[in-house]
Order: structure tokens, then sequence, then C-alpha cells
């Protein structure tokens, strides 16, 4: 049974939420802050994390950082929960190193598709367990370590297992459309700016020169 945190500041919203993934058999915790919603991913160690942008203490996207800033711990998937046209707040969390965000008003049925779906995901690319080495980057799946130059570089699972999949098919252009195939699935709808921020923030960590962008088409990890 898989662990899920809800972190929001409305009490009618945690409850809500909670009753409708309860109902599907998913063991569930609630936080009301962002202070909270830390001590109980030391505790709790959730698997996924739906985490509220507007929180009254620290907000959600700093929590988030706070949670990836954790290297040694469980590093679950983090949705962020944010209204409809906070664009903003959607591409913050990103950058965070947020998963995914869902969008207010919350639809029961839409909320637990989404949850299953990333939970799924999380479980396929835990299967594998390798690792893989090209240049001077080593990637170890079964640890979600990148080592560069014989230094350890910290990504968020989402970003990992995209510059896996790059990586996995080095020298050959892996289409937009397949890479959100393979990392969210068919069930999780995923914008062009969530592939594009995650992208981003994978050549901000290992370079701008190690993932190349095919205009029109996708994206290429070069072997030489």
């Amino acid at each position: 049974m898989e662990n899920i945190l809800i972190v929001d500041d409305d009490p009618d919203i945690l409850e809500f939420v909670k009753y409708n993934l309860e109902k599907e058999e998913f063991n569930v915790d609630l936080a009301a802050t962002g202070t909270e919603a830390l001590k109980k991913v030391k505790t709790f160690n959730p698997d996924l994390i739906l985490l509220d942008v507007m929180l009254p203490d620290i907000d959600g996207v700093e929590t988030c950082i706070k949670i990836r800033e954790n290297k040694n711990g469980n590093q679950p998937i983090i949705a962020f929960l944010t209204a409809r046209n906070e664009d903003y707040s959607q591409i913050a969390g990103l950058e965070a190193g947020g998963d995914d965000y869902i969008a207010k008003p919350i639809k029961p049925r839409l909320l637990v598709s989404r949850v299953k779906a990333l939970l799924r995901r999380k479980k396929d690319f835990k299967s594998t367990n390798s690792i893989i080495k090209i240049g001077e980057i080593t990637l170890d799946h079964g640890k979600y370590v990148v080592i560069k130059d014989g230094k350890e570089i910290h990504l968020p699972r989402k970003q990992f297992n995209i510059l896996y999949l790059l990586i996995s098919n080095a020298g050959n252009v892996v289409r937009r459309d397949n890479l959100m195939q393979s990392i969210w699935g068919n069930e999780v709808y995923v914008s062009e700016r969530n592939i594009d921020v995650q992208i981003r923030n994978i050549r901000e960590k290992i370079g701008d020169d190690m993932i190349k962008t095919i205009k029109g088409v996708g994206y290429k990890f070069p072997i030489n």
C-alpha cells in the first residue's frame, strides 16, 4: 500500500482528497503547513506528496526545494496543487523539483487517475536496476545517482528518468511524444512547458551541451 501525504491549509480540501484516496486503499496522512510536511516526510515516508503552492508558513515551492535537498532520504513524487491559471506557480514548482501539477478545483476521478498513473510510472522505473556510462557521465538507476567528472549530481526523480531515457538512446533522437509516453504515460497530461522546464533544469546541472534539441522533433544525447 502506497503512502500519500496531502499538504494544504484548507481543511475541507484535506478531508475531501483524503476521503477519495482512502477509498482507493491508499495510506494517507495530512499536513496543513510546509513545516509540518517536512516533518512528516521523515516519519511517514510518503511515496507521493500532493503539495499546495499557497501555504501559510513556507510556501509549497520552498517546501519542495527543502525536500529535494535531502540527498539521503526517500525522494517521493511531488505533484503540486495549483489554481488552473497559475502559470508562474506551475513553472516555479517544476523548477523546484516537482514532477507534475494538478489543477484546482480538484475532480475526484481525475485526481485518482493521475495519482495512480504517477505511482505506476515510479514502479516501472524502479524495476530498472542498471548502470549506464557514456563519456564523462555515469547513471546508476538503482541508486538514482548521476556522476560526472567524479562528482555526484542529484536530480529529482523525474529529471533523472528523463536523462536515463536519453542516455539509454544516446546518439538517437527521442521524440517528444515518446518521451512523454515513457516518463508520464498516457493517463497524465503533460504540457510542453513541463518538458521544457525539466530539460532546462537537467542542462543546468550536467552542462548545456549534453542534450541537443532537435527542433520540432525531440531531444538527443550525443555520443561524442
